[in-house]
């Protein structure tokens, strides 16, 4: 475990303190012990300098004392370390000998000191997912907690700050807990140097058994990732079998995950699963609220009814509310000077982005050939091709249909759109889908869904 010089100072002290109070010869403490202090600590090793090889031999030959030192050990770290004990002239053996360089793994995830508990609004759309956020940290990896815990929304609703919250309290908790976030794409890619060679074998699952609290984001993206899932399996395994906490974020429940083996499905499943919803109006406020004071801003110089237009106007996800704020206070500050920041102030500076928004709804021919793609899972290119396989004619068909249908579009220009074809051929198109809704129920359902797509 890598720690700082002064929180090893600190957890020495700790462990002095204790015994201290245990060894009933006040002499043999303040003679052996006192002025000890810790080198390293190495892996599950800590190297502390007493100031004889007479200390040395004393404190390690003696079980009572050996016992003692241990037992506070074990206490202050909440883990089990090797003590060596060594003098100062030793020292220079355990820092000439040349170590081996290693890939530090994760070297580039940290926990976001912003993101707490203390600054996530919570409502009724989040609050089971911060009850059981804040119950795994009282005692991470314990026997009465979530082990899994697994937290699913869409994008944008808090699942990210959320987890770095739960790091941030675990490391305040226990501050020599080791505490790892990290999202998929980061395992992903450490993954990929593992099994190129740039490891030692079973180096990475090494790293991972001295992980106390493991955070991965985005889980959704090991998805059809079958060496990396395996690997993913057995860490997990190891981690909740040594009584090791993990919570996991995703952008759908466990058993919508597809491309995932059912092993590992089952294995989120045998925690707790908690959903974020999109939040209610009031919730909405107060983090724009929140926000307002964090930028440090005086929430009485804004209207009340400016912050419900924003609330009922940018309620999609939490970052699109953002960045409707952001828009108002640069607008405010640069544009718009006033002491009070009023409903029309906030009108004219969300205009911009409302007639963005507005305008990405508007249904047009290409938008529907957009819609349709995804639906089917096939390129806008492919809908418009020469291409007659079963799947991709139907999808054309549906998108003409649609754009007879929703636009209007005369038959000659949805000839030009779909590849130059004949106006005849599309007239031949359309007429087939209509004739088909009258029977074909799942064709019907296929073309509500992608209307609903279209209106969302």
């Amino acid at each position: 475990m890598v720690v700082t010089l002064s929180q090893q100072n600190q957890l020495w002290s700790n462990v002095l303190s204790i015994v201290k109070d245990r060894i009933s010869d006040r002499h043999v403490f303040d003679s052996f012990l006192a002025d000890s202090r810790i080198h390293k600590i190495d892996g599950n090793k800590i190297i502390v300098i007493v100031n004889s090889a007479l200390a040395a031999n004393l404190l390690k030959s003696n079980a009572h004392y050996n016992e003692i030192i241990n037992d506070a050990l074990k206490m202050v770290t909440e883990s089990q370390y090797d003590l060596e004990l060594i003098t100062s002239e030793e020292v220079k053996n355990f820092t000439d000998k040349p170590q081996p360089t290693k890939h530090q793994f994760f070297a580039n995830s940290v926990i976001n000191s912003k993101y707490t508990f203390d600054n996530f609004v919570v409502g009724d759309c989040n609050r089971e997912a911060v009850q059981a956020s804040i119950l795994v940290t009282a005692a991470p990896g314990g026997s009465f907690n979530p082990n899994p815990l697994f937290i699913y929304s869409k994008s944008g609703l808090g699942k990210t700050h959320l987890l770095h919250a739960i790091g941030n309290r675990a490391k305040e908790t226990n501050p020599y807990a080791k505490v790892l976030y990290i999202n998929t794409d980061t395992f992903i890619d450490e993954f990929i140097r593992y099994v190129r060679g740039d490891q030692e074998s079973e180096s990475l699952k090494d790293y991972f058994r001295t992980v106390d609290v493991l955070l991965v984001d985005d889980i959704q993206f090991l998805s059809d990732k079958n060496k990396t899932s395996e690997m993913f399996f057995h860490i997990f395994n190891t981690l909740i079998n040594s009584g090791k906490q993990v919570v996991l974020t995703s952008d759908r429940h466990p058993n919508d995950l597809k491309g995932l083996e059912e092993r590992l499905v089952s294995r989120f499943n045998m925690g707790l699963s908690v959903n974020i919803v999109n939040p209610d109006t009031p919730t909405l406020i107060q983090i724009l609220k929140t926000k307002i004071s964090s930028n440090g801003l005086a929430v009485e110089k804004f209207d009340a009814e400016g912050l419900v237009f924003l609330a009922e106007n940018f309620n999609k996800n939490i970052r699109e509310l953002e960045g409707a704020l952001n828009r108002l206070i640069f607008y405010t500050i640069n544009i718009k000077h006033g002491e009070r920041i009023t409903l029309d102030i906030v009108k004219a500076s969300a205009q911009p982005i409302m007639s963005v928004k507005k305008a990405s709804k508007t249904i047009t021919e290409e938008r529907i050939i957009e819609t349709v793609a995804d639906y089917y899972h096939l390129t806008e290119q492919q809908i418009k091709s020469k291409f007659r396989t079963s799947q991709i004619a139907l999808a054309r068909h549906i998108a003409m249909y649609l754009c007879r249908q929703l636009c209007f579009t005369p038959f000659i220009k949805l000839g030009q759109i779909f590849g130059g074809r004949d106006h005849s051929t599309v007239i031949s198109a359309v007429d087939k889908v209509r004739i088909m809704l009258k029977t074909d129920t799942q064709l019907a359902t296929a073309i509500n869904d992608i209307q609903k797509s279209l209106k969302s």
